[in-house]
């Protein structure tokens, strides 16, 4: 069982059918919408400043998304897929956004909607990544402009994707019943 744990009376608080792993851990101010799911070894800790996210959001197995103590809080939109080993702290993520396996996204930066931050990219503090836009590198830097086909075809068939698996640990089926 997910370990859900109130911290200084606030307790986290979610959405209708959301999947948390049995070993995810998510402490304190956390809000979140729909459908979400948390992974194994996932942890969500609004110890120090909110963390807010919305709908369809999948946290997948070892990210860590934390925020900054009182400055820095951490908001997320719907539709966003933050991959395995992802660090989210202290930042703004909009909609339709697809964070790489191993990327950082450091406080008071800004993913604007339908972008994707490459594998292993880091984000430095306070930049923008531009909307319809892959980052990459280190620090992450513009590499080209996204087409619509890995807009729908990456960040929505992920962020699909995640509601599909979760159902299989939901009902206990695997991925061929």
């Amino acid at each position: 069982m997910a370990l859900i744990k109130t911290l200084q009376g606030k307790t986290p608080k979610y959405g209708a059918h959301c999947f948390f792993a049995d070993n995810a851990t998510i402490i304190g101010d956390v809000t979140m919408g729909d459908n979400c799911s948390i992974w194994f070894n996932a942890v969500i800790r609004g110890d120090v400043h909110y963390i807010k996210m919305g709908d369809q959001v999948n946290v997948q197995d070892g990210a860590v998304i934390h925020a900054t103590y009182q400055k820095s809080p951490t908001n997320i939109g719907s539709y966003v897929s933050i991959a395995h080993n992802a660090i989210v702290h202290g930042c703004t993520v909009h909609d339709n956004v697809l964070i790489g396996m191993g990327s950082i996204i450091m406080d008071d930066a800004v993913v604007q909607s339908n972008a994707i931050i490459a594998a292993g990219a880091l984000v430095s503090k306070n930049t923008v990544v531009e909307s319809g836009s892959v980052y990459a590198g280190v620090p992450a830097k513009k590499i080209k402009d996204i087409d619509t086909n890995l807009s729908q075809g990456e960040i929505q068939r992920i962020a699909n994707s995640y509601i599909k698996y979760a159902g299989w640990y939901q009902n206990n089926k695997g991925p061929d019943t």
